[in-house]
């Protein structure tokens, strides 16, 4: 029998190689949009009907025009801005809670919806996608024809 060295260490540096594999993967796929690197998260609701979803994102102060919304693979992704307001003259102190800069969500979609069918609209600050469901094959009934 043959003795072996145990390194407990060893360990640790093949978490720190797969760990850095699984970063520059992203890195090279160029998901610079990633939740990782958005500065905010909108908070959603996520409703689905008989016939549909519909996420429902608050993005008060951001430009809907500059939100990019994509669909591939079942994943739909959103993206967009919120830029920082100028600062006013004469302000003595402030403070300020509301995030500014990119944010990113990504919502893993089902097979059965219609990616061709997708809907955005916005409304006083709230993006509104609507997701249509695929139509579900109905059951028919087949004749049986004497010969």
């Amino acid at each position: 029998m043959a003795a072996t060295r145990y390194e407990p260490w060893d360990v640790l540096s093949q978490l720190q190689g797969q760990i850095s594999r699984i970063v520059e993967s992203q890195l090279e796929n160029g998901s610079t949009t990633s939740a990782a690197t958005a500065d905010w998260i909108p908070p959603a609701d996520v409703e689905e009907y008989a016939d549909r979803f519909v996420l429902k994102l608050d993005l008060p102060g951001v430009n809907l025009s500059a939100v990019d919304i994509t669909l591939d693979q079942g994943v739909l992704s959103i993206s967009g801005q919120r830029e920082k307001e100028a600062k006013a003259s004469g302000v003595e102190r402030s403070r300020s809670e509301r995030v500014y800069g990119r944010f990113h969500r990504r919502f893993t979609l089902p097979d059965t919806v219609d990616a061709a069918s997708v809907t955005a609209q916005g409304t006083n600050g709230v993006l509104e996608v609507v997701i249509p469901k695929q139509p579900k094959a109905q059951p028919r009934r087949i004749a049986i024809v004497s010969a």
